[in-house]
């Protein structure tokens, strides 16, 4: 089961239809069984039964999450597969300590593999969706995995399955999540 982690402002907020809801979809499709939590609702419960975490964006003005990075500190001992997603990568770097800095985009952007990984195999470029106004300070433990000509859009821990995408790509690349439930062992990549 695929812990959906819910970082809109608030629990059933508008953001959610957005940015959680096609996760959610795209997952049904792929036969992978997923429970949603709101940020301010996850607790040890559904931690302990999640094979894998994914933590979804929000909309630009949702930053609530970055207000309590202790609400994140559990992914710094969670060793099973974790995708944050756009502001879900912001939370992550977060729970390790990183900060963000201003870098406004919004729409669609080019974007380079920096680095070989599952997550990318066989890409060295594509285009993705992009929609924020900071971009991530990538923390000690991490290492870029790709990056667009304005910033870091990719990340991933150099000993823990956690990776952060800044990109949607729910929207453009169906694909990265495809692979991360692949990594995750909720199905064939």
């Amino acid at each position: 089961m695929i812990l959906l982690v819910d970082l809109c402002c608030r629990d059933g907020s508008l953001s959610r239809d957005e940015f959680v809801a096609p996760v959610e979809r795209l997952l049904g499709r792929l036969g992978v069984m997923s429970v949603t939590r709101h940020y301010t609702a996850v607790g040890a419960p559904e931690i302990e039964s999640a094979d894998a975490v994914i933590l979804c964006g929000t909309a630009l003005m949702d930053t609530g999450y970055l207000e309590r990075p202790e609400l994140f500190r559990w992914l710094l001992s969670f060793e099973r597969p974790v995708l944050g997603i756009s502001s879900g990568m912001m939370a992550l770097a977060a729970a390790f300590g990183s900060g963000t800095e201003p870098c406004r985009e919004i729409g669609m952007a080019d974007v380079r593999v920096l680095a070989p990984d599952p997550l990318f195999a066989g890409q060295e470029e594509f285009s993705a969706y992009t929609v924020h106004d900071c971009a991530v300070q990538v923390p000690g433990e991490f290492v870029a995995l790709a990056a667009s000509d304005r910033c870091v859009q990719a990340i991933r821990h150099r000993s823990l399955p956690l990776y952060g995408v800044l990109f949607h790509p729910e929207v453009r690349n169906e694909w990265v999540i495809e692979r991360f439930c692949g990594l995750a062992g909720r199905q064939s990549p």
